[in-house]
């Protein structure tokens, strides 16, 4: 009996990581989808902003991703962190080219 409870838990948490993956996922392509348009406007500022929201998304996505998908987040957590390098510098049209690559990888994943 408690080797069947144990593998209903292990099943569950399973679950809920890749639950926990697909949202974070989710917002982080959300706040990449923001950076790129403020990044087009010249708001450096808030592309930084939510470049940073999107890139911890990212990172926590990657904690339990696999594959194909776990490929797509890693690229687009580099190129948040280029963004973010480019938009604090004040650069917000060099920023905006990582920030849409980005976008792309994370459309990739969530599919």
């Amino acid at each position: 009996m408690n080797k069947l409870a144990i593998l209903i838990t292990a099943l569950a948490l399973s679950f809920s990581a890749g639950a926990f993956a697909d949202e974070s996922v989710k917002s982080a392509l959300e706040h990449a989808k923001e950076a790129v348009v403020h990044g087009k406007m010249g708001h450096a500022p808030i592309l930084v902003e939510h470049a940073k929201a999107a890139l911890e998304d990212t990172l926590a996505a990657a904690i339990t991703t696999k594959g194909q998908v776990k490929t797509h987040v890693e690229a687009a957590s580099k190129s948040l962190q280029e963004a973010i390098d480019h938009g604090t510098l004040g650069h917000a049209e060099m920023a905006t080219k990582p920030a849409e690559e980005a976008v792309e990888h994370l459309k990739a994943a969530n599919k």
